[in-house]
């Protein structure tokens, strides 16, 4: 097997951490909050209120399960819009009480389904893009697992943006890229290779700003979050602001 193709399997693997246990072994006083005020409450995505090292902290992730009931009831870990929704509701609850908000990303995309299509998937990704660009307070992302085009975007527009090494991180999947191009899923960790997805491709060219190791995984996402608030939250609203704007603009 390529190394390429271990690294997908490692990022799509059922054993992969989740947004949920990162909240649990991270955090403090998680406080999980539902529902986006218009429609449901969509379990691919998971957030809330919690504490890290004192500091209240807004905390959202897209959830995957470990076994098919899970996998089920979050959809295989693909929001639809009522959770890009809960998701953009919690992070403006944070902005309006001064919150850092962190978010934790492994979905191979946002839902395809008709239903998710006429409750206004494009338009809920969109708004999320729109929102995030605009939040007065520090903003970090964490690609975990699969990070796929905007679905994975909606909740990654941050001031800093990190991917653990054996994470993947795209505009689509590879084997979507593979059948566009030539016709061929099969095609796979060739696409993957000319996609430059993985976390050291991504981080030579600045797409991500760090690459967080696996071994002693929680004490490095720590280390990562601990640092990187000291640093934001020493930046003013409109610093803030005009940093996460000139960092996605480079593209």
């Amino acid at each position: 097997m390529s190394k390429i193709a271990e690294i997908i399997n490692k990022a799509r693997a059922a054993d992969r951490i989740s947004a949920r246990e990162i909240f649990e072994t991270v955090f403090d006083d998680f406080f999980e909050l539902h529902g986006d005020r218009q429609f449901m409450d969509d379990e691919a995505v998971v957030g809330g209120i919690a504490r890290f090292e004192g500091q209240a902290v807004t905390v959202i992730g897209i959830q995957k399960g470990k076994n098919l009931e899970e996998n089920l009831a979050t959809n295989f870990g693909q929001p639809s819009p009522n959770g890009y929704r809960k998701a953009l509701r919690l992070m403006k609850q944070a902005e309006k009480f001064g919150r850092p908000v962190i978010t934790f990303v492994n979905t191979a995309g946002a839902y395809p389904g008709i239903e998710a299509e006429e409750r206004g998937q494009g338009e809920a990704i969109a708004r999320n893009l729109l929102e995030m660009s605009d939040l007065s307070v520090p903003v970090l992302t964490f690609i975990t697992g699969e990070g796929g085009s905007g679905g994975a975007l909606a909740l990654a527009v941050a001031n800093k943006v990190y991917i653990l090494e054996n994470a993947v991180y795209s505009v689509l999947s590879p084997e979507g890229f593979a059948t566009i191009l030539w016709k061929d899923g099969s095609r796979r960790d060739e696409a993957a290779e000319l996609m430059k997805m993985t976390s050291d491709k991504l981080f030579e060219s600045g797409v991500v700003d760090g690459v967080i190791a696996e071994d002693n995984l929680e004490e490095n996402l720590k280390t990562a979050i601990r640092e990187n608030l000291v640093e934001l939250s020493g930046m003013s609203s409109e610093e803030l602001e005009k940093q996460r704007y000139e960092r996605f603009r480079k593209y």
